[in-house]
Order: C-alpha cells, then sequence, then structure tokens
C-alpha cells in the first residue's frame, strides 16, 4: 500500500503527520510512502531528510493524492483536498466529526473510508494511538511557557539584596493531560500552582505534581466519560465561578483547560472576575476554538482587556511543531499497524478500537455517535 503524506493547509499549522524516522520504519514493515514537496519544512524535516529515508517526493497535491492508497494528514482534509483522494482511498486524522458534518458527509459520498485519532477509544492497549493526549501534553507545556514570556514578573521566589521578590500564583483550570503539564512546568519553573477540576479522582494527580487542589463538590449533573466531562449543569457552574472568584482575581496567571466534546466550551473566568485581577496579569484559554473558558478571549489574538492580557491561540501544539509531529507520528504508526498490514486493512468491524475511530465506510456514515447513515 501506498501512504501519502500531503503538506498540510490549515492556516497556521506547521506539524506534518509522519516524519523521516516513522516513514522509514513503514517502508522497512513493507509499505511504500510518497510525500508532498515541502510538507515537513515548517517542522523542520527537509525532503531531503524524507528522500533519504526511502520516501518518494511527489511535487504537488494533485498527483499525491491521485496516487495514495492511505491518506495520513493532522487535520481533517478541505472539500478540495477530499475531490483529489481517490475514490477507494483510506483517511487516517483528526476529523472532529460531530463539528465537520459537511466534510464528513463528502468523505462519504466520495467513498472514502476515513478513521478519526479523536475518536480513538480510552483504553490501556489504544495508549500508544493517542494523538490527543500527546498533543495535549505539549499544549500545556507550551501555555505557561508563553504566560512567562508575556507577564512582567519572574516566577520562582528570589531573595536578594535590595528585597526579596514574591513567586508568582498560577491558577490552573483542568486538570487533564494538559492541565497536569501546565502544573509540573509551572512548578519546575518556581510558581505557587492552584488547581481546579470537578473530577475529585484528580486531586490525587494534582497534589503529586505540587499543586494545591481547589475542592468544590460534585452533584449529579456531572456527566463522565473515559475520563472526560460530557456534561455539566449551568447552576454547577455558577457554584464553581463563585468559589473560583477569589482563587483568580488573587492570581497572576490563569491557564484554562477545560473542554466538552461537540460542545461550547464552559465558561470558567468572567468578565467580572477579569476586571477585579491585578493588573498586568495573564490569561491563557486554551479552549478558545470552541468558544473560550473566558468570554474576553479570542481566536488566535493576544488581547488586553481591563489590564490583562488575554491568550487565545487555538493551535498551541503547533507552535512546538518538530515534537509534536514526532509524537503524532509514532502514534499514526501505532494506529496504522493495528488497523492494517503491507497488504490491506484488516477491516475487523467488531474490534473496539477500529469500531470506535471509524467514521466512514463503503458511501456510510458509521460512527454510532453520529446521525443515521448517509448513502453514497
Amino acid at each position: 500500500m501506498k501512504i501519502a503524506i500531503p503538506k498540510e493547509t490549515k492556516e497556521k499549522e506547521n506539524r506534518v503527520a509522519l516524519t523521516p524516522d516513522v516513514v522509514k520504519s513503514l517502508i522497512a514493515a513493507g509499505f511504500e510512502c510518497i510525500v508532498e514537496k515541502g510538507a515537513g519544512l515548517n517542522s523542520y524535516f527537509s525532503d531531503d531528510m524524507y528522500i533519504n529515508s526511502g520516501a518518494t517526493l511527489i511535487p504537488d497535491a494533485k498527483t499525491l493524492y491521485g496516487q495514495g492508497d492511505v491518506v495520513v494528514k493532522v487535520n481533517v482534509p478541505n472539500a478540495s483536498e477530499i475531490a483529489m483522494m481517490k475514490a477507494d482511498a483510506i483517511l487516517l486524522s483528526f476529523m472532529w466529526a460531530a463539528t465537520n458534518p459537511e466534510l464528513v458527509a463528502a468523505l462519504a459520498e466520495k467513498g472514502i473510508s476515513s478513521f478519526s485519532v479523536d475518536a480513538i477509544p480510552r483504553i490501556s492497549r489504544a495508549q500508544k494511538m493517542d494523538a490527543l493526549s500527546s498533543q495535549s501534553n505539549l499544549a500545556g507545556y507550551k501555555t505557561v511557557i508563553m504566560a512567562a514570556d508575556t507577564i512582567g514578573k519572574i516566577f520562582p521566589l528570589m531573595m536578594t539584596a535590595a528585597g526579596t521578590i514574591k513567586p508568582v500564583k498560577v491558577v490552573i483550570m483542568g486538570a487533564g493531560v494538559a492541565g497536569l503539564q501546565a502544573v509540573a512546568t509551572a512548578k519546575r519553573l518556581g510558581a505557587i500552582v492552584e488547581v481546579s477540576d470537578i473530577r475529585p479522582e484528580t486531586k490525587e494527580q494534582v497534589e503529586s505534581l505540587g499543586g494545591k487542589f481547589i475542592e468544590l463538590k460534585g452533584d449529579d449533573s456531572i456527566k463522565t466519560e473515559g475520563g472526560y466531562v460530557k456534561a455539566v449543569s449551568e447552576e454547577f457552574l455558577k457554584k464553581q465561578q463563585e468559589l473560583l472568584f477569589k482563587h483568580i482575581t488573587d492570581a497572576d496567571i490563569v491557564i484554562t483547560t477545560a473542554l466538552i466534546p461537540g460542545k461550547k466550551a464552559p465558561v470558567l473566568v468572567t468578565e467580572d472576575m477579569v476586571k477585579n485581577m491585578k493588573f498586568g496579569s495573564v490569561i491563557v484559554d486554551m479552549a478558545v476554538e470552541q468558544g473560550g473558558n473566558c468570554p474576553l478571549s479570542e481566536l488566535n489574538k493576544t488581547v488586553v482587556k481591563h489590564g490583562v492580557t488575554i491568550i487565545g491561540e487555538a493551535n498551541l501544539p503547533s507552535l512546538l511543531p518538530m515534537n509534536a509531529s514526532e509524537l503524532y507520528a509514532k502514534n499514526i504508526q501505532a494506529f496504522l499497524l493495528h488497523l492494517a498490514t503491507k497488504d490491506g486493512f484488516k477491516w475487523e468491524m467488531n474490534e473496539e478500537i477500529t469500531k470506535g475511530s471509524l467514521i466512514t465506510h463503503k458511501g456510510q456514515i458509521v460512527h454510532p455517535s453520529l446521525a443515521k447513515p448517509v448513502m453514497a
């Protein structure tokens, strides 16, 4: 099978789906790899590195898509990319199928079988394929570095002949993969770190990294699945905001990571909180692409509101493209080798990982979470 690695077309995307090292491993396993010219340049992987790994360089996207049996991407393909793909091609990428219904329908109509890496079940044997975690880990690190670069203070306690500098106080909303990496990074830099999460089971993880857990008793409205919050009531969010008001307004830096899959991000940092924060404080809103945990954040912009700098960078892993691509490529490699051999895909339709991640197949939308199947 021919694996095609196109250059990503999404604005501000610097990652590439497969790195030269992973290409070399897949070729050794019997696959053929074709790479669009310049696909890895923004991730600091040159065309020569791909050629030396055994890949064939293709000069343009149209030729690449026309030859690829399996297309591996970071982002869901746009309409023009889908049009260039072979009718029986197989796609592996992030898809966010619930929020991209038109593109999912286009893939089904074209007869393309597509697997979404963000839909891979969160089970132990799929850990090597978990691109959500690998990319969130880097994003959590980057938020702290961006905040440190923006705020006009140093992080650690420093005692000098001229006086004592107090450590920065960081409040992190959410103790998932990104939040925990943010805790670890902020602590390494010497900050005092407080963390809020509505899942009580995260308290031990937060404290093991040196953070202080802000406790709020949950209620029956909190629904979790696979370790992620799926639903929460407006009443609970209001109680959470009331508890957090003092913590947030005392903070120098606030990092928000709360997302509810397929829904608008919950508001955790209100405008009233921002108004009462210290002049010169910083907020990094990791949920900005889904509406933001702070209503004042703006997509892909850094703005100053009420004297507080609010960073709304949507694609944080893309700011660390070399590492992000290396980890994502390993995820894709593990995923592909689970689904297929060099001779073809296994199509084990009742196998948990296949069933959980297959979005379109044989002209139909087949994922159980989506609308009823659309016939080609």
